[in-house]
C-alpha cells in the first residue's frame, strides 16, 4: 500500500455515495452495501474528495476555515483519510499520472 504523505492524491472513489443528514455525511459503498458516516467537519473534507486533491491542499482549506491548528489538522486528516482507505472509500492516485 502506498504510503501516504502531503504530496498524496486523493478522491473519492467512483463506487461510493453520499447524502448529507444534519450536516453530517452518510456514505455508501455501492460495491459493499456498507454505509458510513462522517461528522460534520469529516463530512466537509469528504465534499472537498469529490474532486482531486493533494492531502497538503485538503489541511490547507481546512486551516482556514476552521479555528485549528496546522498540526492538529494534519494529524486529523492522515487519520481520517487513512481509514477512508481503509474502508476503500477513496483513492491514491500517483501524481505522476495527473501531470
Amino acid at each position: 500500500m502506498k504510503t501516504l504523505d502531503e504530496s498524496s492524491v486523493v478522491v473519492a472513489a467512483d463506487h461510493t455515495t453520499s447524502a448529507e443528514v444534519d450536516g453530517e455525511s452518510v456514505i455508501l459503498d455501492l460495491d459493499g452495501g456498507v454505509y458510513y458516516g462522517l461528522n460534520s467537519s469529516g463530512s466537509r473534507i469528504w465534499k472537498k474528495l469529490q474532486e482531486k486533491k493533494t492531502i497538503e491542499e485538503l489541511i490547507d482549506e481546512i486551516t482556514k476555515e476552521y479555528d485549528v491548528g496546522r498540526s492538529e489538522c494534519e494529524d486529523d486528516i492522515f487519520s481520517l483519510v487513512q481509514n477512508l482507505k481503509e474502508n476503500n472509500l477513496i483513492n491514491i492516485i500517483d501524481a505522476q499520472k495527473i501531470k
